[in-house]
């Protein structure tokens, strides 16, 4: 292994790799067996270990006065475990990754240093089993630790640094809500960024939404410092955090109390890949329930889910444990260790590995949809979301505000690889964001939005909307009952219920309709539930950006998304997807007869053009199941001039024959997951 104070053609990280960490507790420094955990390690079929380094806890003999140096060393015979660590990782080429954990510190040093703790509105510092929360924008974070990363550095040949709980501490550990930081740093600093406006106390206060930019800016100061901290002093050691380190880390987590999101993993990988797609991704995923749960080992299937979702978007995968291998041996860890294992055997595949779908399906965020709305607005994108995996529409997710961002034609050149955009339920947008949809729509691109997205007052935002004007809005149960759209045909059975938002608009001269919208009538008693009629609006409509030309918008006025989250229906999701497809020209649902528990990654890497089919039969209320075996059936494949297809897990070469512009190839019955790797003319699969 090359050291990481020489700099090579190319990064360590930027390579395929696979992480372990071991979260230690105090006492594990003194008992730790290093050559043992580099053993299980690497059978494991990782090659690099995160390590706890230093902050709360150096597990190195620090001489800093604003460090603690772990007194279990003293009980180890060389008396520091980060040496013994990083010798043994150098002989066996395994990278060592630093964990640093500097939000918080003890009360001596709190009561040193007053002027570094988080100070709550009522005036309260945060202190958790005798540690003291400090802010990140007082001089601890952004000085000392400067020097703490510089005193490892001139001792160890570390690859990377990753700094846990990079935050302002709103949330302890019991995740009680401590409100927004007033320390004298804090209150500078705001009254700066928002002149003007008083510092919010919590997130019901007006200027909260200020102040999450606020935080986010101060943040991201500070790692653009740390990050180039660190390549002044070491180039080959990886900055590990936000959208803006060396490498975006992400923690794939269960915890009790909180629902499940099945997707979480999965959107979070792709949320960053198709941001940076050059950018590595590490996803380090949690072996255990939940922190107060620290024993208890995560369920094998749901943790698989973890791992499988973030390979098929293209992250580095990892694991976590608390304490050593030897102590916690959590059931779990057999399918993590399959996983990776796998990971690391088809490594070329992996290599380079970036998203490739014609979809993009952007995510609402807390930056970008405010307060109450933001849970709605992800029901919406749930349902969405749900309705594409299931009719193999593949697609990618970017969050919101990176439209935001990008400003009018530099932003749809950052969209130029996909042929359609879909936004769900995003309300009023920055000018900045529709001047990008707006290109992107001119230059030939589809857009699909729905419910409130880009509607200002009662006039469209978006300059080829098919809306004149709105009408009138509905929300809220009382509101909505009894209206019902009729997805296709004009059936009795036909019409499916609107749950959450509605809009009655107006269309353009130009614009083409669809989806009668069946207006109100009594729904009880029985004998008074009847007058339903097609009330002479629409519940979709398109309009043209150029005459004759291919950009278009698709307005769906109404939460279809939430709808098909609340009732499930089939003919929903078939008729949102013949949409899709109809606006497309040419279709985006890949055909064939795979199951819609089957999901479809789609990907290209420096091995070809890959698939990743993920099972997920085993989808349930707040949990993973086992998933069901899925029978051998084709699929149609967007890849043309390919002319060999491998199915990696099943380890056999498939026939393929052409199929329009792609291939079409029978997948094997499905397990966990299956991966297809296609070859041009002139190239094999390794």
């Amino acid at each position: 292994m090359s050291s990481p104070h020489t700099p090579a053609e190319r990064a360590w990280w930027r390579e395929p790799f696979r992480m372990f960490q071991t979260n230690l507790r105090e006492i594990d420094a003194a008992t730790l067996d290093v050559d043992a955990t580099l053993a299980f390690i690497e059978d494991f079929g990782a090659n690099a270990w995160l390590l706890s380094v230093g902050g709360i806890i150096s597990n190195y003999p620090t001489r800093l006065d604003s460090q603690t140096a772990n007194p279990a060393l003293a009980s180890r015979a060389s008396g520091d475990l980060v040496g013994d660590v990083t010798a043994a990782a150098v002989r066996r080429g395994v990278h060592v990754v630093a964990r640093m954990d500097f939000s918080k510190i003890d009360a001596r040093r709190a009561e040193r240093h007053p002027e570094w703790c988080f100070v709550a509105p009522d005036g309260a510092w945060q202190t958790y089993n005798s540690l003291t929360s400090v802010c990140p924008s007082a001089d601890y974070y952004q000085h000392e630790i400067f020097s703490v990363i510089s005193e490892v550095l001139d001792r160890y040949p570390i690859d990377g640094f990753f700094f846990n709980w990079w935050t302002f501490n709103e949330i302890d550990y019991s995740r009680r809500y401590r409100g927004v930081c007033r320390c004298a740093a804090c209150q500078r600093r705001f009254g700066a960024f928002a002149p003007g406006i008083p510092l919010p106390h919590d997130t019901s206060s007006p200027a909260y939404d200020i102040w999450v930019a606020f935080s986010e800016s101060v943040l991201d100061e500070l790692g653009a410092r740390m990050r180039a901290h660190i390549a002044a002093r070491a180039p080959q050691a990886a900055f590990v955090q936000g959208d803006s380190a060396d490498i975006v880390f992400h923690e794939a987590n269960n915890a009790v109390g909180r629902t499940l999101w099945h997707h979480r993993t999965s959107d979070e990988v792709s949320s960053a890949r198709t941001r940076r797609p050059s950018t590595p991704v590490l996803t380090n995923s949690v072996a255990f329930v939940d922190m107060p749960y620290r024993l208890a080992g995560e369920d094998p299937d749901h943790f698989a889910q973890h791992l499988v979702q973030a390979i098929a978007r293209g992250a580095n995968p990892s694991t976590y444990i608390m304490g050593s291998p030897a102590d916690n041996p959590y059931d779990c860890l057999a399918v993590a260790r399959e996983v990776t294992r796998f990971h690391r055997d088809q490594e070329h595949v992996y290599r380079d590995l970036r998203p490739s779908a014609d979809a993009v399906l952007v995510r609402p965020d807390r930056a970008t949809v405010s307060g109450a709305r933001l849970e709605d607005a992800l029901e919406e994108y749930r349902g969405i979301h749900e309705m594409l995996v299931q009719s193999h529409i593949p697609f990618d997710v970017v969050d919101a505000r990176l439209l935001g961002t990008l400003t009018g034609q530099e932003g749809a050149a950052h969209l130029t690889d996909h042929r359609m955009i879909v936004l769900p339920d995003l309300g009023i947008l920055p000018d900045t964001a529709v001047a990008v949809i707006d290109d992107f729509v001119s230059q030939g691109g589809i857009v699909v939005s729905t419910c409130s997205t880009g509607l200002s007052s009662t006039t469209p935002q978006f300059a080829g909307s098919p809306i004149a004007h709105v009408d009138a809005s509905f929300d809220g149960v009382e509101e909505l009952m009894a209206f019902h759209v009729r997805v296709s045909g004009s059936g009795w059975g036909d019409p499916v219920a609107v749950v959450g938002e509605l809009h009655l608009v107006e269309p353009t001269a130009g614009a083409r309709t669809a989806m009668p919208i069946v207006g109100r009538a009594p729904f009880g008693p029985p004998e008074k539930s009847h007058g339903n009629t097609d009330n002479g609006r629409w519940g979709m409509l398109v309009g043209d950006a150029q005459p004759g030309g291919q950009g278009r918008i698709a307005v769906l006025p109404w939460a279809i998304g939430r709808s098909y989250r609340a009732t499930g229906a089939s003919r929903l999701r078939r008729a949102f997807a013949a949409a899709i497809d109809t606006l497309a020209v040419e279709p985006l649902s890949l055909a064939g007869g795979v199951s819609e528990d089957a999901e479809i990654v789609l990907g290209e890497s420096a091995a070809g053009p890959v698939a990743h089919v993920l099972n997920r039969s085993g989808d349930r209320h707040n949990r993973f199941a086992a998933p069901a075996k899925l029978p051998s059936a084709d699929l149609v494949l967007p890849w043309p001039g390919v002319s060999s297809v491998r199915a990696l897990v099943a380890d056999v070469d498939l026939e393929v024959e052409p199929a329009g512009a792609g291939v079409r190839v029978r997948v094997p019955a499905l397990g966990r997951y299956e991966v297809l790797v296609g070859a041009r003319a002139g190239r094999n699969h390794t």
